[in-house]
This record gives structure tokens, C-alpha cells and sequence, in this order.
């Protein structure tokens, strides 16, 4: 059974990244245990439209959701963060979550 896909904007210590996520929320502890696996600790995290990440990343998109067809984990779409602000407006932007001490 497929997971429904999410789209979330993290802010981490080196930039910007754009994940998908089949996690139901993002401050799920196995998505903070996963994050924190890969140098993650801390974050600042909003949840971004998936249309409108759809829209933007076509291509991309297409094969990162593939990916994650039938398994609870996330991909990242893009880690360039010019890209990324470039991409989205900060109105786009969902509330914050904020995890990490």
C-alpha cells in the first residue's frame, strides 16, 4: 500500500534542502532519527505544497516519488538552496517545526 507523499523545506546548519517524505509528520521520531542518522540534528522545517513541488521539479519529482513507492522513509529533491528560495516564496510556507535543543 502506498504511502502518501510529503514535501518539506528544511533549514539545517549547511542550508536549505528539499525533501520528499512518506512520514506522517515532521516531527516523526523515525524522521528525526533518520535526519540525525545523516549529520541532521538540528532544523527548522516547513511543510511546502506537494503540487506546487510537483510543478517545480517535474523530472525530478517524478523519479524521487517513484523511489519512495511502498516504503516509510524520505528522499531529497534538492540541496541547492539558491535553487530552492528561488523556487518558493516564504509565503508558500506552511508554520514552522522546529526540532533540535
Amino acid at each position: 500500500m502506498s504511502k502518501p507523499i510529503r514535501s518539506y523545506l528544511l533549514f539545517t546548519g549547511t542550508g536549505p534542502i528539499l525533501v520528499l517524505s512518506t512520514y506522517p509528520q515532521l516531527d516523526d521520531a523515525r524522521l528525526v532519527e533518520k535526519l540525525r542518522y545523516k549529520g541532521i540534528e538540528r532544523f527548522i522545517a516547513y511543510e511546502v505544497d506537494l503540487a506546487a513541488v510537483e510543478k517545480r521539479y517535474p523530472d525530478s519529482y517524478a523519479n524521487v516519488a517513484k523511489d519512495l513507492e511502498g516504503e516509510e522513509d524520505l528522499r531529497v529533491l534538492d540541496f541547492n538552496g539558491h535553487q530552492i528560495m528561488a523556487n518558493f516564496s516564504l509565503e508558500e510556507l506552511a508554520d514552522p517545526v522546529r526540532v533540535g535543543d
